[in-house]
This record gives structure tokens, sequence and C-alpha cells, in this order.
């Protein structure tokens, strides 16, 4: 699997706005996108971090490389404080309490 984390700072009072527009943002299920979480953080409310996943790294470049992403990254924009934080990664391992006897 392959993704990003996103970290940026909303616009004040543009939260709720960004909260509606964020499943609208969502790649095409047969585009190899698996998930997005959506996290506030809470010694800032106003600062997102989005978990992107995809199934490899050449379905997140194309989707990268995608006219409607761009566009769609242009309007989220119009709600974030400036360009986001970005980190690029190969998922090796999912734990979660759901695998768990």
């Amino acid at each position: 699997m392959y993704g990003t984390i996103m970290r940026a700072r909303v616009k004040p009072g543009r939260r709720d706005e960004l909260e509606r527009f964020i499943p609208d943002y969502a790649p095409a299920p047969d585009s190899g996108f698996i998930g997005v979480q959506v996290g506030w953080e809470d010694k800032d409310p106003n600062r997102l971090v989005l978990v992107v996943v995809f199934k490899d790294k050449e379905s997140y470049v194309r989707n990268a490389d995608d006219p409607r992403t761009d566009e769609m990254y242009r309007k989220q924009l119009e709600f974030l404080e400036g360009e986001p934080e970005w980190i690029d990664v190969s998922w090796a391992q999912y734990i979660g309490g759901a695998t768990r006897a």
C-alpha cells in the first residue's frame, strides 16, 4: 500500500465547509483508492490531518497526475491557510483491534 499524510491549517470558520467538501474529493473506487482518515488535532482544532491510502504507488501517482485531482486540490486550498505539508509513505503494516482474536 502507498499514500500520503497531509497536515494543514484551516481558515477560521471554514472547518464545517471543508468537512462537507472532503467526501467529494475522494478518488473513484476503481482508481486503487482504499480510503482516507480525517482528523483534527487536539491542541489546535483548526489543524487538519488527512491519511490517504492507495493499493500501490502506481495508483497513487496515477491519481496525483489526474487533472480532476488538481482541480479538487485547488478548491481545497480555498479552505486552507497556505499550502499543506505532505508526507508520502509506503505503508508497511496495519495492526488494528479488529485483527486481534
